[in-house]
């Protein structure tokens, strides 16, 4: 049984990527699943003067570990003006500063979704390209387009989307290590 850390790239209290990994992580079964909620995360942006002057926050060394713990990775990215939030880059560096390949050795499925209809898919494919320079194997990606009309209470109402989410979701569990 894999352990499979999973949080979105927002800090928002009504993040729809953080809805989208809570109802990933509701299909998986057969490996421990750890949902972050990232509004606990609060980090000021980076600067080489605050790093050198304050040093490493408890919480971000804390998050460090955590993912470095985990075997797998389930992350869903925003996007703000076609990229990742600020939030999510600025996470990136502070972790980045503090180990450079802290992602190394994990396994990830990446997703997204936005209310638009290209479900965030600029944004993934910045961190999708991103990701493997911080030692990350990305396995699986699955962008959900017009997040309102494709997903309810009961997750993605769409078929062909469910479909295509459960194939991508499959082959991340299957290449779990």
């Amino acid at each position: 049984m894999a352990s499979i850390l999973a949080f979105a790239g927002s800090n928002s209290s009504t993040s729809i990527n953080h809805k989208l990994v809570n109802y990933t992580t509701v299909l998986i079964e057969t490996h421990k699943t750890q949902l972050y909620d990232m509004t606990r995360y609060p980090f000021p942006m980076y600067s080489e003067d605050d790093e050198r002057q304050k040093g490493f926050s408890n919480s971000l060394v804390e998050l460090k570990n955590d993912i470095q713990r985990a075997d797998a990775l389930l992350i869903s990215v925003n996007e703000h003006n076609g990229n990742p939030s600020a939030y999510f880059k600025n996470l990136l560096d502070w972790l980045s500063r503090l180990e450079r390949k802290f992602l190394q050795d994990k396994t990830v499925f990446l997703m997204s979704t936005s209310g638009g209809k290209s479900g965030g898919a600029n944004s993934l494919e910045v961190v999708k390209n991103m990701l493997p320079r911080f030692g990350a194997e990305i396995v699986s990606t699955f962008s959900l387009p017009s997040f309102k009309e494709n997903f309810s209470a009961n997750g993605i109402s769409d078929d062909a989307l469910r479909s295509e989410h459960q194939k991508a979701l499959d082959t991340f569990l299957q290449n779990l290590k």
